[in-house]
């Protein structure tokens, strides 16, 4: 099911709103397996043929979970646990995900004709990231001991489970145990509404609105220079306002049951270096590549040289997270190179004079930008070959068509950057604080408080109105 769709906002949010609160009137574990099995149910509308692979993820890794937490094991044992968690949620991952790539690479190189054709489960990468997150915590003794119904919830929440966040056990469960969350809050239910419509804005006309445009770049076989960019920074736009929409849209969702999820997108394109664009762009991806894997491998702490192959090996891995594709490899394969890049200059030039400081910063945020664009073409392309074809059309400016289309391309392509690089972020205009649980604390007593609500019923009715009949978020394939 997806948000931005008919049922789900007038039909499903209200129900699943309805029965949370009065349920949580009577007991305080009744709404959480209610709201669990709500999950399942929008789970189910979408990829009902996969309710079974979730239920035995979260059951095996519930009962692995309890071997590490409550089970009086050996240190060798307890190895032994994290070993068949982590390998069986990975395999499970790689069957699914990878071994239709893995059969293609085989049959390149032996001739074979290998054919394995196996539907990928809407959601598989966020529930099995958050679930080996859950293992190896449990595994240092950082986890408490958790009922089944909190355990399934915190895998199944139906705000995330599509495409995230990736959620942190102890950031989410105890808030599901929280009597509070229970009872409805009118000022967190007003602000869930708000974020939730504006996210609905970003999907549904700034998302869908440019998508169009990517054709320029992505579906010609020959696109020239203009049209390769055009092409190229209407995908950057796209993928920026399809991602940020997804992230609002969850936390409003969620903030409605009284549930904080955290900040997935931080005005990432504002950054001024590469490093600055990831604790920016998808962070809680970034936060658990960084924590379950980078510190894993080592880390910085093994010298200048380890710390660079450590930064390649967890940027192509997560790519190969995104999709099973060289292209995506070849883009994980960049952002590491970028990062190397990035760390190396800082530790060649660590102080700028302050003279400098400004344009350095100016300089730094278009480097940065360009190389993201350069990076989403490979994230895009259909193959290695066709991102490479548009990427020669992007450095050849001998071939520059700028006709009627081109040039009202050009325009909205403006547009969208100014609203990118001008305009504040979703949790700037809502004063959202995840750490410290607050939101919207200028609002009740705000002399612009009627201004500002009819603005986003206004955005709400756009947002809307705007719904197409089909219109998928972009991280649904991850």
């Amino acid at each position: 099911m997806l948000f931005n769709s008919y049922p789900f906002i007038l039909l499903f949010l209200p129900a699943v709103l309805a029965g949370y609160f009065w349920l949580g009137r009577r007991s305080n574990l009744a709404p959480v397996i209610w709201l669990a099995l709500a999950s399942l149910a929008f789970y189910a509308i979408g990829s009902w043929q996969f309710v079974g692979l979730l239920l035995i993820s979260i059951a095996f890794n519930y009962g692995v979970g309890y071997l590490l937490i409550a089970a009086k094991l050996a240190p060798m044992q307890r190895k032994a646990a994290l070993a068949l968690g982590v390998v069986g949620d990975l395999l499970v991952l790689g069957i699914f995900k990878y071994a239709g790539f893995v059969a293609e690479n085989i049959n390149a190189l032996a001739g074979t004709h290998v054919a394995v054709h196996i539907l990928l489960p809407v959601g598989i990468s966020f529930y099995t990231f958050t679930q080996i997150a859950f293992l190896v915590d449990a595994y240092r003794g950082q986890v408490a001991r958790y009922a089944l119904p909190h355990y399934a919830l915190f895998v199944t929440y139906f705000p995330h489970l599509i495409a995230g966040p990736i959620l942190h056990h102890k950031d989410m469960i105890p808030q599901f145990e929280r009597k509070e969350t229970k009872y409805p809050d009118a000022h967190l239910i007003l602000c869930g509404i708000v974020i939730f419509a504006i996210g609905l804005f970003k999907k549904t006309c700034l998302a869908d609105g440019i998508q169009p445009l990517v054709a320029l770049a992505f579906e010609a076989r020959s696109p020239s220079f203009d049209q390769a960019w055009c092409g190229a920074l209407a995908y950057t736009f796209q993928l920026y306002f399809d991602f940020s929409g997804y992230s609002d849209m969850a936390i409003g969702l969620s903030l409605m049951f009284g549930i904080f999820l955290p900040v997935n997108f931080n005005s990432p394109y504002k950054a001024t270096s590469i490093v600055e664009f990831w604790r920016g762009w998808h962070m809680t991806l970034s936060q658990f590549l960084r924590d379950y894997l980078y510190i894993s491998l080592g880390g910085n702490r093994r010298g200048r040289v380890l710390r660079y192959v450590n930064l390649m090996i967890t940027m192509l891995l997560g790519g190969l997270w995104h999709g099973a594709a060289w292209t995506f490899v070849a883009w994980g394969a960049l952002h590491g190179a970028y990062l190397c890049v990035n760390h190396a200059f800082n530790a060649l030039v660590p102080n700028v004079p302050a003279l400098l400081v400004r344009p350095a910063r100016i300089v730094g945020a278009i480097l940065t930008f360009l190389a993201v664009v350069v990076a989403w073409v490979f994230f895009r392309a259909e193959s290695v070959t066709w991102a490479l074809r548009v990427l020669h059309a992007m450095a050849d400016p001998s071939n520059i068509v700028l006709g009627r289309e081109e040039i009202a391309a050009l325009v909205l392509v403006s547009i969208y950057a100014a609203l990118v690089w001008l305009a504040p972020n979703t949790q700037a205009i809502m004063g959202y604080d995840h750490d410290n649980r607050r939101v919207g604390e200028a609002l009740p007593a705000g002399r612009m408080r009627p201004l500002f609500l009819y603005g986003a019923s206004l955005v709400l009715a756009l947002g809307i109105l705007g719904i197409q009949s089909h219109s998928e978020f972009i991280y649904f394939r991850f």
